[in-house]
């Protein structure tokens, strides 16, 4: 079994910053990817970021793009999520996931295997 922490959430004002990690331990697992969604309530889960643990790529929303940035850590299956500039939509509970082998694209909430339990990040107009 592998458990997933995630921190860092809060409240700050739009335009403001956070910075949320993720923390991966149980089980030795070599990821294929790790990412980040968020969930309002009454809204599905929403692809926020991702990075793939062979090559280092990343993906982003378009909805974030140029002021979200996901990376690894120096600690073995650690990832960030450094967010400047929020907005007031921003407003969510952000997940952290793993997925263990590729099952399309990144972006997919079904491709992932393990979920954290969640950390709220409320941004205040």
């Amino acid at each position: 079994q592998v458990q997933l922490v995630e921190s860092g959430g809060g409240l700050v004002q739009a335009g403001g910053s956070l910075r949320l990690s993720c923390a991966a331990s149980g089980r030795t697992f070599s990821p294929y990817a790790m990412g980040w969604f968020r969930q309002t309530p009454g809204k599905e889960r929403e692809f926020v970021a991702a990075i793939t643990w062979g090559g280092g790529s990343t993906y982003y929303a378009e909805s974030v793009k140029g002021r979200f940035t996901i990376s690894r850590g120096n600690a073995k299956n650690t990832v960030y999520l450094q967010m400047n500039s929020l907005k007031p939509e921003d407003t969510a509970v952000y997940y952290c996931a793993v997925s263990t082998y590729y099952r399309g694209g990144v972006n997919l909430a079904y491709g992932y295997d393990y979920w954290g339990q969640g950390t709220q990040v409320t941004v205040s107009p």
